[in-house]
């Protein structure tokens, strides 16, 4: 394991890098978010590590969201480790699944892994004076004994593993939970041991895995181990982007699949998806919820923000190319000459009250059918959010002919 370097003349502590790099995204900082940048401002040189399991063949738009705030350390200095849970896939983490999770074999893990340095490295430098590290956790928990095990799992009670949301909800569902699901926690903490880390990086959904890491240090190091939890790409009602949505983005897409997928979020997953996955300055951020919540469109802004992801994970060029071939297909070539126009009467209107005022359905219910099973679009883009709105100017689309225009 390489030495950690205390030199404060390699580290960068201008407070509004570290201000930045604080509160964008940020969901918790634990223990709290001053004692963390008092930290950073210290110039100290940490360690620092987020975890990804193999469990897909590919990276996405989640990972991207950590591999971000990894490179933001990294520039300013500090060691940064990707760690491939390559052990842990095995198990499956618990984390946010009514059921287990399928469990992956040893040759199924190492196929998923061996295009995840390649695709981190549009992000983390891997060479240079201050090179990103890949781990793999099996280094550490493939050699640990029965004996180990016990001992770790003494630092937990039952308790404490029960009180998991997704533990709870299958208590009362009367659905199984099985023991190697418990261990997964302490298999998670004690990566942040084996490293000796100073912070770890992860959604917000990790937090109790990334806590469970906090008390072993704590218990086994008699060190503070920071945890940063990160916002997830989720509208305001909670629903995220997901593989049963069709809508995840992964790295390797092609670009105009990725600006399709982007275009089908809901409008509420806009000014998160700026926030988490580009670099627009918050005040322009700022600037977009005051002119939708004056009744602006959201397509362009989707529309930006479909470029601005391509332009993050491909480049600039992809980004307007996948633009061009968007209009191209969803909304030239779809939309028939002429359209009938039906007048809003408010900025913003649920798309179920417009396609039934309008007289393209019957009824609400109706609407709401259509609506969940994909059969509306919105300028070219389906919606499958009930309570999706829409403004002036938008084309509503029913099935392959009932159209509407709004004004």
């Amino acid at each position: 394991m390489a030495k950690k370097s205390t030199e404060k003349s390699n580290v960068n502590t201008d407070k509004k890098t570290i201000a930045h790099f604080l509160n964008r995204a940020v969901e918790n900082v634990f223990p709290a978010k001053e004692k963390l940048a008092a930290l950073l401002e210290s110039g100290k040189r940490i360690t620092v590590y987020t975890g990804i399991d193999p469990t897909g063949l590919t990276l996405h738009l989640g990972h991207l969201i950590w591999l971000r705030k990894l490179a933001e350390l990294q520039k300013l200095g500090h060691r940064v480790i990707l760690l491939i849970g390559d052990f842990t896939a095995m198990i499956g983490d618990p984390t946010d699944k009514s059921a287990a999770r399928k469990r992956q074999t040893r040759e199924e893990v190492l196929a998923n892994c061996k295009r995840y340095k390649q695709q981190a490295e549009t992000f983390l430098d891997f060479s240079g004076p201050n090179p990103a590290e890949l781990k793999f956790n099996s280094e550490w928990l493939a050699k640990m004994s029965f004996s180990d095990v016990v001992e770790l799992a003494a630092h937990f009670t039952v308790q404490q593993m029960i009180e998991r949301d997704m533990f709870e909800k299958r208590v009362e569902e009367q659905k199984p939970i099985y023991l190697h699901e418990f261990l997964y926690p302490l298999m998670q903490g004690y990566d942040s041991v084996a490293m000796d880390v100073d912070l770890e990086i992860g959604g917000n959904d990790q937090m109790f895995n990334m806590l469970a890491g906090r008390t072993l240090m704590r218990e086994m190091k008699q060190k503070e181990k920071f945890v940063l939890t990160l916002k997830l790409l989720e509208d305001p009602s909670g629903k995220k982007m997901g593989k049963s949505e069709g809508n995840v983005v992964a790295f390797t897409d092609a670009p105009e699949d990725m600006f399709g997928k982007v275009m089908s979020w809901t409008d509420g997953m806009i000014l998160p998806g700026f926030e988490l996955c580009t670099d627009v300055p918050d005040a322009d951020i700022s600037d977009m919820r005051a002119r939708m919540a004056d009744g602006e469109n959201p397509m362009a802004f989707k529309r930006q923000l479909a470029k601005e992801i391509v332009t993050v994970l491909r480049s600039a060029k992809d980004a307007d190319a996948a633009d061009a071939h968007f209009s191209k297909v969803h909304q030239e070539k779809e939309n028939p000459e002429e359209i009938p126009v039906y007048k809003v009467k408010s900025q913003k209107s649920k798309v179920v009250n417009v396609l039934v005022e309008s007289g393209i359905v019957e009824s609400k219910s109706e609407a709401r059918r259509q609506v969940e099973q994909g059969g509306v679009k919105v300028d070219g883009v389906v919606v499958k959010d009930a309570l999706s709105t829409v403004s002036a100017g938008s084309v509503i689309q029913k099935g392959k002919r009932h159209f509407v225009k709004l004004v």
